[in-house]
């Protein structure tokens, strides 16, 4: 169950992997019961935002008449659409893997809805097989992302993926 008086600061003296198991099973919580897929990606990506340190931007991008658009969100505006297999979003929803930019000015093609990111991290979702979503990070810190947040993130989505009504989320 989502205890949402829970402290979210986590102890910076705990093991990464260690932290995303805890916010694995907060973001379990949260969606557990709720059959709405957008008011779950809301809570998710707040849950997101509140628990992991330097971003600027974390949401959802929803793959609709063959593009991504976007979702449930913490911070700036948005690019509202995405073509797959442009920027960062569209070549992981394109390639079907997740997207460790450690300096976003390298990537070609990248597509700067907030000039202050500076990393990326973007990982597909997948229901029955085929990507139908992606979650997105920014930070405005160089290299902000590693081996163990890939890990550890993809251990979140796994823990609330299935919750997930996925074939409403991405009707148009």
């Amino acid at each position: 169950m989502h205890d949402p008086d829970a402290a979210y600061d986590a102890d910076p003296a705990t093991p990464k992997p260690r932290r995303y198991a805890e916010l694995a099973e907060r973001v379990r919580g949260l969606v557990a019961g709720e059959p709405d897929a957008i008011a779950n990606l809301a809570n998710v990506a707040a849950e997101l935002g509140a628990w992991l340190p330097d971003l600027n931007w974390v949401g959802f991008y929803l793959l609709k008449d063959g593009g991504l658009v976007v979702g449930p969100f913490q911070g700036r505006p948005a690019c509202t659409r995405i073509a797959l297999g442009r920027g960062v979003c569209g070549a992981a929803a394109a390639t079907g893997a997740p997207q460790l930019v450690p300096d976003v000015g390298a990537f070609p093609g990248h597509i700067a809805c907030d000039a202050r990111s500076r990393s990326e991290l973007v990982l597909p979702i997948r229901h029955r097989g085929a990507v139908v979503a992606v979650l997105d990070l920014d930070s405005p810190r160089l290299a902000r992302f590693d081996d163990e947040d890939l890990a550890g993130l993809e251990a979140v989505v796994a823990a609330f993926a299935p919750a997930i009504d996925w074939v409403r989320a991405t009707r148009t």
